[in-house]
């Protein structure tokens, strides 16, 4: 899909060559011949990206891209400098710049590279937009997904492996946001038209999980009273994210790895092998190479997953999305509950920032749910509660026995219900069904 591009150049020869080529491109291509032509034209209309000579008389390259970035902060910039002016080219990068060319271009095909490279970062905001308007509130802006240094190595690995085919080995501990980053992909692909299946693998029996990927024949087992497609079928086009896939049980992983080598999957109780098309995205918080070393895990299967692995950084080391992403569920809570909670104190911030999440975005999503309940017109630290949250997660030195025996003391006075020991505890159910797991607890 053809973008709206202007070209600032005041030079009619450089000026008419990149019209050509970006116009052959199939792009909409509108002129200005010096910075402050350039700056009139920002007002006029709406640019997806801006290319500028840095050189020009009057308002110079650099000006105005520090002033029309005020102007159109979605605009992505590139800008052309001639040889022996790096300096200028870093320059403009540190003020905002996406790109540069260094002029005379060696081809046509750098221009077609670089502007290619630029608008793939704005088609991929277009698509994520699209995404959050399509799912609700639940998905955040994709400038908050990749907020912060930590996440900007995983953002531009994002972007090359999502329009290709290959499986992606999302790492990371609990609540980092590995199926946020696995819808992200998927709707950054080719695939992005079709079904994005999730399946969740700590959470099934051996039995049932096999059932669940693969699916069953009529009468296959007792309750079996009708055929049924499994996920990888479901997902037939589309994307099969696989969360947790390090609890998969050996004889399951045998299975699966066939799937992946042979393109076809056989339901249980079945004897006729079904082709399947299917991007795998996988995720776990374990060490899967550990599990291999132990035997617990096919080395095999641990490669053919582990094509493109991406590691999500904990919250902790996002220390600048700490208060981004509290704002964002504030105002998602205080939306859902029809309640007028505008801000965090001073003092709930200075929380915020001083706790190290080990349940990382979800244990914040979980804290600042439960302090919109209890605030009124703004969020203090007591609302927070995060002394409690604080028992609730191991990792801190000698916690853990600490934190088993929070865990079966609110068990027990919850009368073994998981949902209102959860609640109580500040943390999602599929965390404590980990944590009941880790210690052996029922």
């Amino acid at each position: 899909m053809g973008r709206a591009v202007l070209v600032v150049e005041d030079d009619p020869l450089m000026r008419s060559f990149l019209v050509d080529v970006l116009t052959a491109e199939g792009h909409r291509v509108e002129i200005a011949t010096d910075g402050a032509a350039g700056l009139a034209q920002l007002g006029l209309d709406a640019w997806d990206l801006v290319i500028t000579d840095l050189k020009m008389p009057g308002l110079d390259g650099l000006s105005l891209l520090k002033e029309g970035r005020k102007m159109r902060p979605e605009a992505r910039w590139i800008v052309i400098t001639a040889h022996g002016s790096i300096e200028s080219a870093v320059e403009a990068m540190k003020a905002g710049a996406t790109d540069y060319l260094l002029k005379p271009f060696k081809s046509p095909d750098e221009l077609r590279l670089v502007v290619r490279r630029a608008l793939r970062e704005v088609e991929s905001e277009t698509r994520i937009t699209l995404l959050s308007e399509e799912i609700g509130r639940d998905f955040p802006p994709l400038d908050l997904v990749f907020l912060g240094t930590a996440m900007e190595k995983v953002h531009g690995m994002a972007l090359e492996v999502a329009p290709t085919t290959a499986s992606v080995l999302l790492t990371g501990a609990s609540g980092s946001g590995k199926e946020v980053l696995a819808r992200v992909i998927h709707a950054l692909s080719p695939r992005r038209d079709q079904s994005f299946v999730a399946v969740n693998c700590a959470a099934l029996a051996e039995s049932l999980l096999e059932s669940e990927l693969f699916g069953h024949e009529r009468g296959a087992f007792t309750g079996a009273v009708a055929a049924r497609k499994g996920r990888f079928e479901l997902a037939e086009a589309g994307t099969l994210f696989l969360d947790e896939v390090g609890e998969i049980a050996p004889s399951v992983q045998v299975k699966l790895l066939r799937v992946l080598q042979e393109r076809v999957v056989e339901r249980v109780g079945g004897i006729r092998p079904v082709p399947v098309d299917v991007r795998i995205i996988a995720a776990t918080n374990r060490d899967l190479k550990a599990l291999v070393a132990e035997g617990k895990f096919r080395e095999d299967l641990y490669y053919r997953l582990n094509v493109f692995p991406l590691r999500l950084p904990p919250l902790a080391e996002r220390a600048d999305a700490i208060l981004p992403l509290a704002d964002f569920f504030r105002a998602k809570y205080s939306a859902r509950f029809g309640k007028r909670v505008d801000r965090f104190s001073d003092a709930a911030q200075e929380e915020l920032r001083r706790y190290t999440w080990p349940g990382n975005i979800r244990e914040l999503q979980n804290v600042v749910e439960r302090a919109v309940i209890l605030a009124r017109g703004e969020i203090d630290s007591g609302d927070l509660n995060l002394e409690t949250a604080a028992l609730c997660h191991p990792g801190r030195g000698g916690l853990k026995e600490v934190e088993r025996e929070e865990i079966e003391r609110v068990l027990r006075e919850s009368s073994g219900n998981r949902r209102r020991t959860a609640a109580k505890l500040g943390i999602s159910l599929r965390t404590l069904q980990y944590r009941l797991k880790e210690y052996g607890l029922s």
